[in-house]
């Protein structure tokens, strides 16, 4: 009986413990924010002529949203990526870090890369995700980028 007792109680806390670790990894961005930006950073980007992937994610990293226009590059998914993985590692978007690396002030994230385009979204002041562009130069992806942070929050906080 105690030994039933004792198997109970370890399952018992090993689900609470569980159950504590997701609650504390769920997503901030919801698809309907992700769906907003994405489609701010897509006109966006096609007003302009430009053949982009956009990469939406939340806070974690997780992709809640990709789109690749047509004509973008083979390996635009994988910039943007890395993008998304720097902004969501620092904070900071993807042009700052790279001023950041190249002035010692902080270190390489790994996998990550040091130009534009990848930019944080914040809502009422709190980050929930991250906005990543890549196809064109550094800073017309960052333009495709702000105007999705844009659409449901701000870039900066």
């Amino acid at each position: 009986m105690t030994r039933k007792l004792h198997k109970a109680l370890l399952t018992f806390f090993l689900l609470l413990a569980s159950t504590s670790t997701l609650a504390q990894d769920e997503s901030l961005m919801t698809y309907d924010q992700a769906a907003q930006a994405m489609m701010a950073a897509q006109a966006f980007a096609i007003d302009q002529g430009w053949n982009v992937t956009i990469l939406v994610t939340d806070q974690s990293n997780n992709p809640v949203m990709l789109h690749r226009i047509d004509g973008a590059g083979g390996r635009t998914f994988e910039f943007a990526s890395r993008k998304a993985l720097v902004v969501n590692e620092t904070g900071i978007s993807s042009g700052e870090y790279g001023q950041r690396v190249d002035a010692g002030d902080i270190e390489e994230v790994e996998g990550g890369v040091t130009f534009a385009g990848g930019v944080p979204i914040f809502v009422d002041g709190q980050r929930i995700g991250a906005i990543s562009v890549s196809g064109v130069t550094a800073a017309q992806d960052e333009e495709v980028a702000i105007a999705g942070a844009e659409a449901i929050g701000s870039a900066s906080n």
